[in-house]
C-alpha cells in the first residue's frame, strides 16, 4: 500500500503557507517589540539571503542557481544546502538521483543543528518566546523529512531509523511535516519481513515486526496529547486532530495488512471524517474485502488525489487487474500503455510492465506477454512510497512467466487438435515441458523462501498481494493438493470476508477435481454459482472460471449436452480462456463469398467444432476473404446467440495462408483483436 501521508502536500503549497506563517511570526514579533531573528553569525549576510529567497520555489528551475548563490554568500549557512537538496530530491527518478540528492540535505541538517541548537531545543507554552524557535523547527523537519524520503528510496531503513532518532531527540513541540514516530513504524512494516540479524531494529518475526510498527504509532498518539498542553495557547483549538489523523492512516494500513477489518475500517471512517482520505488504500482494502465495485470507484478519486512525484501510481496498477476480473484486459492495456507513455522509465516503469504483460496474458497474446514481462525484468525498479517491494516484484514477474510457459503447451494442443500423433508437435510440446518445469522449479524455489506466503498467496486477497486470485491457481495446481485442499477447506470455512469465501470455495473445488473427485466439484460448483455475493460485472472472470470447471466435470462424465452448455457460457464471459482450457468449442461459421481453402483448411485444423447444428449452443462466426495477392484481407466478427457482439466487426491482412489460419482461430476468440469504441 501507498505511503500517501509521506506525499499528501506538494511543496510549493507548502511552500506558500510556510512564508503566511512566517510572516505572521515576524509581525507578531514587530507588534511585541522583539527584534528579528538573531544569527549566530554572518547577521547581514543571512539577512540577505532570507531576503532574497522569499518567493522561491526550492522545486523551480531557479532554485538550484540560487542555492549556489546563498552559499557563495554565506556556505555555512543552511539554506543554500536546503534548496540544493530539495531541488535534486524533486528531480531524482534512480538511485544515484536520490544519493546525490541526500548529499546537500544532510549537509543543511548538520549546519542548521550546529548554528541554532537553542532554537531547535526550544518547548514553551510563551508564544513570544516559541515565535524566535519557529521558523528553525518546522524548516528542520521539513529538511529531515526529504533527507528520510532520500534514504528510503536507496533502500537504507538504517539511515532512516537513525535519522528518526535523531529527530526526536529534539522533542519539537509539533512535528510539522516530520511524523517521526509514524515513519518508524512505516519502516518496521515495509521491512516486516526481515530480522535482526538483516536490520538491528527489527523484531524476528513479521508478527513481532507488526507489533513494532503499532508499538511506533500507539507512541505518536502519545506524543500528540503530551504536546498539546503545551500548545493550547499557541495554536487554535483542535490542530492535533489533523496530527492524529496521521497516525489513523498508518493505522488503518497495519489493520488492513493482518485482515482485521472491523478495525481497518474504524480507522479508515475516522480518515474521512477528517478530512484526510487516502483513496488508494481505501480502494486496497475494499478490493481485498472482495468490493470490487467500491474498489474501482475509490481508485478513480485516487487518480484525480494523484501527487506529481515520480513513483508507481497503485490505482492505476491495481485498476488493470480489477479489468481483468471484468473480463476486460484490453481496457487494462490500454491504461497501462497510457501510463508507460506518460511517466517514461521513471519508479513504476517495472511494475508498469508487469501490469502490461499480465493484461496481455489474459487477453491471449503469450508473445506480446512474454515481451512486457522482459522489459520489466531488465528494469531496476525504486519501489518508493510503498509497501510493495522488490521481492513483490520478482514473484509478480515469475508468476506471469509460469502462466505464459503453462500457455505455450495448451497453445500447441489449440492449434493443432491432433496434436498426439503429430511428431513435430510433440517435440516442441517436449521443449516447452521442460521450460515450464524449469520456470516451476525458479518460482517454487523463490515462494519457499518468502516468509509472507501465509498471508499474502494462502490467504487470497491480501494489501500486500501484486497478484490476482486467478494467478495463485497457476502457482499451487501441481503442488501438494492434499496440504492446500485442507488449507482452502479451513479458509471456505473461518473467512470473515463474506465476498471472499465463494473464491476459498472454488480452489476447494479445483482442487477435488484434482484428486479425480468429479461428482463432489460439481456440486461445490453449483453451490458456488447459487452465492448471492458475486457482482456479474465485476467478477466475470470468478464466473467463467466456475463454467470452465463445470465444462471439464461434465465433460469428464460423458454429458455432452452439458458439457455443450458451459463451454458455451465459458465463451461468451470470457472468450480469450478458451484456447487455453483445453476443450473443444462449438462454433457455428459462416463463410461470406468466395473462401480462401488454404486458409479455411488450418483453421479446420485448430481445435474448433464447426457445426450447423441449431440445437447446439454455439457463437455465429462470420468470415469474408477480401483481397488478392499481396492484398489479401479477412473480415470477421462473432455474435452470441442473442445477436449481440462477442468480437466485433474487424479484418486484417495477410500473405501466408497457414499463418492466417491459425490467426484467425484466436481472433474469433478476442484475441489480438483491437479495442472498438462503442458508440
Amino acid at each position: 500500500m501507498l505511503n500517501t501521508n509521506n506525499h499528501a502536500t506538494p511543496y510549493c503549497r507548502r511552500f506558500i503557507v510556510l512564508l503566511s506563517l512566517l510572516a505572521i511570526v515576524f509581525n507578531a514579533m514587530a507588534q511585541s517589540g522583539l527584534p528579528p531573528t538573531q544569527h549566530p553569525k554572518n547577521q547581514a549576510q543571512r539577512y540577505e539571503i532570507d531576503a532574497k529567497r522569499l518567493g522561491v520555489d526550492p522545486t523551480s528551475e531557479d532554485a538550484l542557481p540560487r542555492s549556489r548563490e546563498f552559499k557563495r554568500i554565506d556556505s555555512s549557512y543552511y539554506v543554500g544546502w536546503m534548496y540544493e537538496g530539495i531541488y535534486k530530491h524533486e528531480h531524482a527518478a534512480d538511485y544515484l538521483g536520490y544519493k546525490n540528492a541526500a548529499a546537500p540535505l544532510e549537509k543543511a541538517l548538520q549546519l542548521i543543528e550546529r548554528d541554532y541548537r537553542r532554537e531547535l531545543a526550544t518547548r514553551t507554552t510563551d508564544v513570544m518566546k516559541y515565535v524566535q524557535a519557529y521558523r528553525f523547527q518546522i524548516e528542520y523537519t521539513d529538511i529531515a523529512r526529504y533527507l528520510m524520503d532520500c534514504y528510503a528510496s536507496i533502500e537504507d531503513p538504517v539511515k532512516v531509523y537513525a535519522l528518526m532518532h535523531r529527530a526526536l531527540k529534539w522533542n519539537f513541540q509539533r512535528d510539522y511535516y516530520l511524523d517521526a514516530y509514524n515513519y518508524l513504524g512505516w519502516t518496521a512494516h515495509r521491512f516486516r519481513y526481515y530480522t535482526h540479524d538483516k536490520y538491528f531494529f527489527l523484531k524476528n518475526s513479521i508478527d513481532e515486526n507488526e507489533k513494532l510498527a503499532n508499538r511506533y504509532l500507539d507512541s505518536g498518539l502519545r506524543r500528540i496529547n503530551i504536546n498539546r498542553q503545551l500548545n493550547t495557547g499557541i495554536f487554535p483549538p483542535g490542530y492535533e486532530q489533523q496530527e492524529r489523523a496521521t497516525v489513523y492512516h498508518y493505522k488503518a494500513m497495519l489493520y488492513s495488512y493482518a485482515i482485521n477489518i472491523d478495525s481497518a475500517k474504524r480507522y479508515y471512517d475516522l480518515l474521512r471524517r477528517s478530512g484526510i482520505f487516502p483513496h488508494n488504500n481505501y480502494a486496497t482494502f475494499r478490493a481485498i474485502c472482495g468490493g470490487f465495485r467500491e474498489a474501482e470507484k475509490e481508485y478513480q478519486e485516487a487518480m484525480t488525489q494523484d501527487s506529481r512525484d515520480k513513483r508507481l501510481k497503485e490505482w492505476a496498477y491495481y485498476t488493470s487487474i480489477l479489468d481483468i476480473y471484468k473480463s476486460k484486459p484490453k481496457q487494462g492495456i490500454g491504461l497501462m500503455k497510457d501510463m508507460i507513455t506518460a511517466n517514461g522509465s521513471t519508479p513504476g516503469f517495472g511494475w508498469y510492465n508487469i501490469a502490461l504483460a499480465r493484461c496481455m496474458h489474459y487477453d491471449g497474446q503469450i508473445a506480446e506477454s512474454d515481451r512486457y514481462a522482459d522489459k520489466a525484468a531488465e528494469f531496476k525498479e525504486l519501489h518508493i512510497g510503498t509497501t510493495l517491494g522488490q521481492t513483490h516484484y520478482d514473484f509478480s514477474l515469475q508468476l506471469i512467466k509460469l502462466m505464459n510457459r503453462q500457455s505455450d503447451m495448451n497453445r500447441q494442443k489449440f492449434e493443432h487438435k491432433n496434436w498426439w500423433y503429430n511428431p513435430s508437435v510433440l517435440t516442441s510440446m517436449s521443449k516447452q515441458l521442460a521450460s515450464l518445469y524449469m520456470q516451476q522449479f525458479l518460482i517454487i524455489n523463490q515462494f519457499a523462501q518468502n516468509p509472507e506466503r501465509d498471508r499474502v498467496v494462502y490467504k487470497l486477497f491480501s494489501t500486500e498481494s501484486t497478484v490476482g486470485w486467478d494467478e495463485i491457481w497457476y502457482l499451487i495446481k501441481d503442488f501438494s493438493t492434499k496440504f492446500f485442499l485442507e488449507r482452502f477447506s479451513k479458509q471456505a470455512q473461518t473467512d470473515n470476508r463474506a465476498y471472499v469465501r465463494k473464491y476459498h470455495k472454488l480452489f476447494v473445488a479445483l482442487l477435488t477435481m484434482k484428486q479425480g473427485d468429479y461428482k463432489q466439484a460439481e456440486l461445490l460448483l453449483n453451490e458456488i454459482l447459487r452465492d448471492p455475493n458475486t457482482d456479474a460485472e465485476y467478477e466475470r472472470l470468478f464466473i467463467a472460471r466456475i463454467y470452465q470447471a463445470m465444462a471439464e466435470c461434465t465433460k469428464e462424465r460423458k454429458d455432452n449436452t452439458a458439457y455443450n452448455d458451459w463451454i458455451y457460457k465459458l465463451y461468451i464471459a470470457y472468450p480469450q480462456l478458451v484456447p487455453d482450457a483445453g476443450m473443444t468449442m462449438n462454433m457455428n461459421i459462416r463463410f461470406v463469398g468466395q473462401q480462401d481453402e488454404a486458409v479455411v483448411k488450418r483453421l479446420k485444423d485448430c481445435n474448433i467444432n464447426i457445426t450447423d447444428n441449431s440445437s447446439v449452443p454455439a457463437p455465429e462466426a462470420y468470415i469474408t476473404f477480401t483481397g488478392t495477392g499481396t492484398k489479401k484481407r479477412i473480415q470477421y466478427y462473432v455474435m452470441d446467440r442473442r445477436g449481440n457482439y462477442v468480437v466485433e466487426k474487424q479484418s486484417f491482412g495477410y500473405t501466408k495462408p497457414d499463418e492466417a489460419g491459425v490467426e484467425l482461430a484466436y481472433r474469433l476468440f478476442n484475441i489480438g483483436t483491437k479495442e472498438i469504441e462503442k458508440k
